[in-house]
């Protein structure tokens, strides 16, 4: 059976393109179908996929300005002839999931957070976006969510990343989701002693609005407390044009350096709400706490006094207070301890839920496939059978299916109890 991979678009390596990645991974003749993508950016296993974009990067500068043609893409999406295919895969931030899947075909969503701009985030995107074009995203916003919402009908199974992003498919798709986590590359990460601790907390990720990075900058403004901060993003200047002495901008790191950061710091500082996050899983995996706004996607991760803390506002006093709580209580995070609590989350364990909740969708479609569906003895041409004789082998028929989807349902309960679902 052939296999399409739908993803947003490839212009780096984040979160959603780890988990394109290990998707790849378990569909290694899967072709890979996207809107944009920067080549340079491409790791090895995506390298070995044929790669095929829509009509959006052959327009001028799509590489860069890729988002400037939101509008366009769910025309460049039905554009895509995917009929061959007997399995499609969706990797559903920006736009993906749109596609038309061929009638027999099975499309699985793997849903990291429905588009942030059109849903729940509409109006601090509107805001941050200026007003010429907050305006254009707020007119072309109204069209992006009814066919957003209408397309959702063309999914046969959604997967969310977490328990937060599966509550807002129910919320805005009216539809359940299969929660497996991202993967994380724990072989990177080891824990390490509490005497290779450095005296400071860590703010890693993209600079933007949503992180809250700014929430970790006040809160440690005239403690005395050393904040370091990784990465860029279009926030950074604002932020470090007005951050106190305590705080330290290293710009963009590599994978070994923040390897290096994880380790050497007293906490991780995770003052964002968001889908996930992958950043904390890393800290941990490396022995060190996290202190996180107890919203999100980092409840399915963060079990507060035992591999970090959680504050409730997002305000810089909360997270002040959290940071007081910490030290008074930091001998009890054990390195090893920590970093035990994020073992469920590697590559392999990834690749085996997905693998059970594709598969789950494949058994409970089989009774409804033209292939193997039990068909009802129909009377020959001028026979004199008579129509309660085929009602009868009607029923039968469907009673047949309704066993075979008890049987199917059962036996996956069995084998996949541990991969929740949303209701």
């Amino acid at each position: 059976m052939r296999t399409a991979i739908v993803h947003y678009w490839l212009v780096s390596m984040r979160g959603g393109e780890r988990v394109l990645e290990q998707l790849c991974k378990l569909y290694p003749e899967a072709d890979v179908y996207t809107h944009v993508v920067d080549e340079a950016t491409l790791t090895k296993e995506l390298r070995r996929h044929d790669i095929e974009t829509t009509f959006i990067s052959s327009l001028p500068f799509a590489r860069r300005l890729y988002q400037a043609y939101l509008p366009l893409m769910p025309w460049a999406l039905e554009r895509l002839d995917l009929t061959s295919y007997g399995l499609i895969l969706s990797s559903e931030s920006g736009p993906a999931k749109g596609v038309i899947p061929g009638v027999n075909a099975r499309h699985v969503c793997y849903c990291h957070s429905p588009m942030r701009y059109v849903w729940d985030e509409h109006y601090r995107y509107v805001a941050e976006a200026g007003p010429m074009r907050g305006l254009a995203l707020s007119f072309f916003a109204h069209y992006l969510r009814a066919w957003d919402v209408a397309t959702a009908a063309r999914v046969d199974k959604f997967v969310a990343n977490s328990r937060f992003v599966a509550q807002r498919v129910r919320r805005y798709y009216g539809r359940p989701a299969t929660v497996v986590h991202p993967p994380v590359d724990l072989e990177r990460f080891s824990p390490s002693p509490v005497a290779d601790c450095g005296p400071f907390y860590l703010l890693a990720g993209a600079l933007v609005g949503y992180k809250r990075a700014d929430l970790a900058i006040e809160a440690v403004r005239g403690t005395g407390r050393r904040l370091v901060v990784a990465g860029e993003g279009p926030c950074l200047d604002h932020l470090r044009r007005d951050a106190p002495s305590e705080v330290s901008f290293l710009g963009r790191v590599t994978d070994e350096e923040l390897t290096r950061l994880y380790a050497r710091c007293r906490a991780l500082i995770f003052p964002g709400q968001e889908d996930f996050g992958i950043v904390p899983l890393e800290a941990m995996a490396s022995g060190r706490p996290v202190i996180a706004l107890g919203r999100g996607g980092v409840l399915d991760t963060v079990r507060d006094g035992i591999n970090g803390l959680l504050f409730a506002d997002p305000t810089p006093d909360a997270l002040r207070a959290a940071m007081d709580r910490f030290e008074a209580m930091s001998r009890a995070f054990d390195p090893d301890r920590v970093a035990r609590t994020v073992r469920r989350f590697s590559e392999a364990r990834f690749r085996q839920d997905m693998r059970w909740a594709i598969e789950d969708e494949a058994e409970e479609a089989l009774p409804f496939r033209s292939v193997g569906f039990p068909q009802p003895a129909m009377p020959a041409v001028g026979s004199q059978a008579s129509i309660g004789s085929v009602v009868r082998a009607g029923e039968t028929a469907s009673a047949s299916c309704a066993e075979g989807r008890a049987s199917n349902a059962s036996t996956s309960r069995a084998k996949r109890s541990h991969v929740s679902v949303s209701r």
